[in-house]
């Protein structure tokens, strides 16, 4: 049996280089050479798969083994979807081979006062550089009005400009064409931001797990960051689309989409953004060896300021000093 050869992710190109994201249905997947290969019955296309940060994977598609791994050597997430892209069903693994900013992150989240700061700090982003100075002297639940009343003038400005009727966010997730088609339209635009998000924070090396305003969920990151950006990129293009009416909107959306983000350079922007928000010195690709040697042996945690002069005894009765880090 052959071995497989390890990848060096310094070789692929960086996230931020990436082409945002690939929805598809009702097709074959497989690989040609690194690229993934679409057949579908009007004709087959290849997509490097280093040149793709997501492949969006929906009803009727079937995917090879050596595709999956295709995908998993050239860092490209594969999410599994339902129609329009609107439900998450599973994703496979993808991003850096380090875990510092996993171990950030659940640090922060652990700490009632740290996660606090972490939360300002995301309502804060939402606003422009003045709005927010004169933000600061509030308090939490206030911030939280000033943002539901900045997201309901963004609802009311977008139905004006495009003179689409607006009643509010609805919609059924077990109907999706019950919903009127600005809403499908937001649902679906929201639905490739996630993707897209997704795959930046597992590029990272975080958790789309641990939220810190939103919490419970698996995804909860996710709708963390994708909050950030809805305001300036979702909400405004699903107006526009639903303006031009209802036909294959989905469709539209997800197409226009993929050309708003690459013009407003979101990939370049979610992985700096959140390491601001979490205090993160971002570090150069170069210094991680992980990513250089993936079979480089795991450090061991050493606690500090605990010794080794503690008996086992002591610890399971939680009657040692408490450790005051760890390296």
């Amino acid at each position: 049996m052959g071995t497989r050869r390890q990848v060096n992710l310094q070789e692929l190109p960086r996230f931020d280089d990436k082409l945002t994201y690939l929805y598809v249905e009702h097709a074959v997947v497989d690989r040609e050479d690194k690229a993934l290969c679409f057949h579908r019955p009007d004709g087959t296309v290849s997509v490097p798969a280093a040149a793709l940060a997501v492949l969006l994977l929906g009803p009727g598609t079937s995917i090879t083994h050596e595709a999956v791994k295709t995908a998993a050597d050239s860092n490209c997430l594969l999410i599994w979807t339902g129609e329009h892209a609107v439900r998450f069903y599973a994703h496979g693994q993808g991003g850096t081979r380090h875990s510092r900013n996993l171990l950030r992150q659940a640090s922060l989240l652990s700490d009632p006062l740290t996660r606090l700061q972490v939360v300002v700090r995301m309502y804060l982003r939402r606003f422009n550089d003045a709005d927010a100075d004169s933000l600061k002297a509030l308090t939490l639940q206030q911030l939280r009005g000033r943002e539901g009343i900045r997201v309901r003038q963004a609802y009311a400005d977008a139905a004006a400009a495009h003179h689409v009727p607006w009643s509010g966010r609805t919609f059924q997730r077990r109907d999706w064409d019950a919903a009127d088609p600005v809403n499908r339209a937001l649902s679906a635009a929201n639905a490739c931001l996630y993707g897209l998000c997704h795959a930046a924070i597992l590029s990272g090396g975080y958790s789309p797990a641990l939220g810190f305003i939103h919490t419970g969920k698996q995804l909860s990151f996710i709708y963390d960051i994708a909050d950030l950006y809805k305001v300036e990129f979702t909400l405004p293009l699903a107006f526009s689309i639903a303006a031009q009416g209802d036909q294959e909107i989905d469709r539209r959306v997800r197409l226009a989409c993929r050309d708003r983000f690459r013009e407003g350079k979101l990939n370049r922007r979610i992985l700096p953004d959140i390491a601001s928000i979490l205090a993160i010195e971002p570090a150069a690709a170069s210094e991680d060896p992980l990513d250089d040697d993936p079979a480089l042996p795991a450090d061991w945690w050493t606690p500090a300021g605990f010794g080794d002069q503690t008996p086992i005894q002591q610890i399971l009765a939680g009657a040692a000093p408490r450790p005051t880090g760890g390296a």
